[in-house]
């Protein structure tokens, strides 16, 4: 009995281990009034997915036809958490908080060729210490910041594609 529990335990270990390293992000959501009437995906599947880091988002390529002239732009807008901690002028840590900070990465303005529009991969930018610290502050002015080592994470990220002259996104995929 011992052993099926061990061989179960290794096997969801497994799993997980082997899902790890692309875990899928959410359900791409359309929304056909924020496009050209007769927008579709035409190759390709709009999707985004983290990386084995944990840290990192890729979204994919795809291409969308039926768009006429009309220009749009992709965007993927992630949000980061990091522990800061704040030390006195006698080394020692005093305040432990946490620090948001979100990055945004665009393709800036697409322009279709035949009615079509490639859409490019997007990945997120990771904030660095040095760029959290730029935004983080200590309830003393006296006191010295500092992210807390392997404290930096994904708290959500948001990939949407938007066409100019419409309200909204046509396409919108969120992660919690």
């Amino acid at each position: 009995m011992r052993r099926i529990g061990i061989v179960a335990v290794l096997a969801t270990l497994l799993m997980a281990l082997s899902a790890s390293s692309a875990l899928a992000t959410g359900t791409p959501v359309f929304n056909p009034a924020a496009a050209p009437q007769g927008t579709h995906v035409q190759t390709g599947t709009p999707s985004c997915a983290f990386a084995s880091d944990g840290l990192t988002v890729v979204c994919s390529s795809f291409e969308l036809a039926g768009v006429g002239n009309v220009d749009a732009t992709a965007t993927l807008t992630t949000t980061y958490s990091a522990t800061i901690n704040c030390t006195n002028r006698g080394g020692n840590l005093v305040e432990v908080h946490s620090q948001d900070v979100t990055t945004s990465t665009t393709t800036g303005e697409l322009s279709p060729v035949n009615g079509r529009l490639t859409v490019p991969s997007l990945t997120s930018d990771t904030p660095t210490a040095a760029e959290i610290l730029a935004q983080a502050d200590c309830p003393n002015r006296n006191w010295t910041p500092s992210v807390a080592p392997g404290s930096i994470t994904l708290e959500s990220s948001v990939y949407t594609v938007t066409f100019e002259g419409f309200t909204g996104a046509y396409i919108t995929i969120v992660d919690p």
